[in-house]
Formats: structure tokens, sequence, C-alpha cells
């Protein structure tokens, strides 16, 4: 039996994340099925909406790191949940490559988050030194252009060997990229908001929420099961009235 107590506000957040998440994807998939005519690769109304989706599961996925180490998760817990990630991680390379060959996920959301999840849980001994650690991953990726400009050699990062790392000067043609820079800067700032929260300001995210946000807290305890299935249901149904002709 699970004795830890479960933080309503962090699981509500989380779930806000997911249904922002869904309706983005079904939008997305009317528009990959003809249904739609959208640009979800350059229109800033879509480019936005996924930077902030990623976001905030990110910061999430700091709070919640700082949660656990507060109530001293111990490697074989985390391990296990962390496998979990990098399970499903392999299972969406493998299903986007059936999908869209040529553009298929090797380094998405799961895949930075496996990552960064094992570089934080030993960052998080850094305190207040997480905030300029976040800092620099984030303006590191805005100064990369420039670099790249005063520096040819830095090339290299652009190809599929070195690109997760996020020093790049162009995007590599794939469906979800979530490289280290900026988004370890983001789950950086996470785990130190967390952190500082359960410090000073811990009501915060302990008082419990009310009723009506129950459906976002349970959302929020199954994001990950959440996100594998919610793709296989929309894309699929979409695709099997598209063969119906509607």
């Amino acid at each position: 039996m699970n004795s830890r107590p479960r933080f309503d506000t962090i699981d509500a957040l989380r779930g806000l994340a997911i249904v922002w998440m869904t309706g983005f994807h079904f939008c997305f998939d009317l528009s990959d099925l003809k249904y739609w005519s959208q640009n979800f690769y350059a229109d800033p109304f879509w480019t936005v909406q996924r930077s902030c989706i990623v976001s905030l599961f990110l910061l999430c996925a700091g709070l919640g790191q700082a949660v656990a180490q507060s109530q001293g998760l111990g490697w074989p817990r985390f391990l296990r949940r962390w496998g979990q990630v990098a399970a499903c991680a392999a299972l969406v390379t493998a299903g986007s490559w059936w999908v869209f060959p040529h553009s298929f996920i090797y380094f998405g959301v799961l895949h930075g988050m496996a990552l960064m999840l094992l570089l934080l849980r030993r960052a998080g001994r850094l305190g207040i030194g997480l905030w300029p650690l976040g800092a620099a991953a984030i303006g590191l990726k805005f100064l990369a252009p420039g670099l790249h400009q005063m520096w040819p050699a830095l090339e290299v990062f652009n190809g599929p060997a070195l690109n997760w790392i996020g020093l790049v000067d162009r995007l590599p043609v794939t469906e979800d990229y979530v490289p280290l820079l900026p988004w370890l800067g983001v789950m950086c700032w996470g785990l130190a908001a967390g952190q500082w929260l359960l410090a000073h300001r811990p009501q915060w995210v302990s008082h419990p929420l009310p009723v009506a946000c129950r459906p976002l807290c349970w959302l929020g305890r199954h994001s990950l099961s959440w996100y594998m299935l919610h793709q296989l249901v929309m894309f699929g149904a979409l695709s099997g009235l598209r063969a119906l002709g509607f």
C-alpha cells in the first residue's frame, strides 16, 4: 500500500496538460487526414501551443521530482517508473516509424524526459543553483544560431548523432523533438519551484482541490497511460471514418 500522499494541485496541473495535449493532437489528426487544412509546423498558433504544452508537462515533471525527493524516493522505485517512461519512448519510436517513416520520432517528449529525469536525479541537490542552470540551458537554445555562425564546426550538432542535445541552428525532420536544450532548463525550473514550494508554501500544493477538479487529478495520475493510448484511439477512429468515406 502506498503511504505517500498525493498532491492534488500537481496532479491537476498535469491533467490540464493532458487535456490541452489531447485537443492539440485531435486537431493535428484532423489536419493530417485532410479534414482540416492547417500548418502545424510553421503556424505560430500551433507551434506556440506545442511549446506551452511541452513546457507544462516538463514543469510538472520537475515538480514531481521535488515531491519524490522530499518523500525520500529510493533508486529502485525511481528506476521502475523511469523504466516505464523509457519503454514507452521506445514504443513511440516504433509506432511513429510505422505511421511516419520519413519523420519518425527518435527524441520526442518521452525520450527527452527519460534522459532529463536521470540528470535531475543527481542535480536535485543543487538547490537554488537549479535556477541559473535552467536559465543557461534555455539561453543556449537562443544563442545557438549565433554560435553556429561564429563556429562552423558546430554543424556536427545538427546531425542525428548529436541533435538530441539541442545545440542546433535548424530543426530536424521529425514529428516530435524535445532535446536537452532548452527543455532541461524548464524541468530544472520545475524542480527548483517544487523544492521552494515544499519548503516555504507547502499548502499551495497539498491543499485539497474542489470536487470539480477530480477528473483533472485522475488524468494527472494516469498521464503516461493516457499519453500512450489517446492517439491510438483518436487517429484510429478518424482513420476508420476516412476509410468509410466520411
